[in-house]
């Protein structure tokens, strides 16, 4: 297993280190000891969701203002485009974004600390996605930026593609006037 920093504060890629043979394959998907020898990071997860998507779907970007989640996301088959936007006013990389490829294929893994918008594009025909997640789900705290903003510039790769997103995606806030974490 492998761990890289991103600019975005406290976020990690995960690269784990796949063991193939005639059967088949197997890796670790996660190993906290590692993870907080890596990072400081120490997390319980307490919530495990997965989601199934078809090409141009895109979720987001969503956070929870009170009780925030910190996420470890993985796509178990297809690909997407995953994006984390800073909401941490004190965090040196506040207003960024960062995007990274997620597949099935290579089996890499994002760590979204608490205080950051998450959403992704579904960029295979099909996409099974799973999120562990350290706080519960609380639709009343959720958050939604809109995901166009100009403000945030984020390139989704849309390639021609006109992005499907959900009623409650598309009613999103800008930036500027999104609720920020401290």
């Amino acid at each position: 297993m492998q761990f890289f920093k991103t600019p975005i504060e406290g976020s990690i890629i995960i690269e784990p280190k796949i063991f193939k043979d005639s059967r088949g394959y197997f890796f670790e998907s996660i190993n906290k000891r590692r993870m907080k020898k890596f990072s400081n990071i120490n997390f319980n997860f307490v919530q495990e969701n997965e989601s199934s998507s078809s090409r141009g779907v895109l979720r987001g970007l969503h956070y929870q203002l009170i009780k925030p989640q910190g996420k470890l996301v993985r796509v178990i088959s297809g690909s997407v485009l995953d994006v984390i936007v800073d909401l941490r006013k004190s965090s040196p990389s506040f207003g960024k974004y960062f995007s990274i490829h997620l597949s099935g294929r290579n089996k890499k893994q994002l760590w979204i600390p608490p205080g950051l918008a998450h959403g992704f594009l579904t960029k295979s025909e099909k996409a099974i996605f799973t999120y562990h997640t350290t706080d519960y789900y609380y639709p009343e705290y959720e958050r939604t930026l809109l995901w166009d903003d100009d403000y945030l510039n984020i390139n989704w790769e849309l390639d021609g593609i006109k992005p499907f997103t959900s009623e409650k995606d598309s009613k999103g806030k800008y930036f500027l006037e999104a609720d920020y974490y401290d």
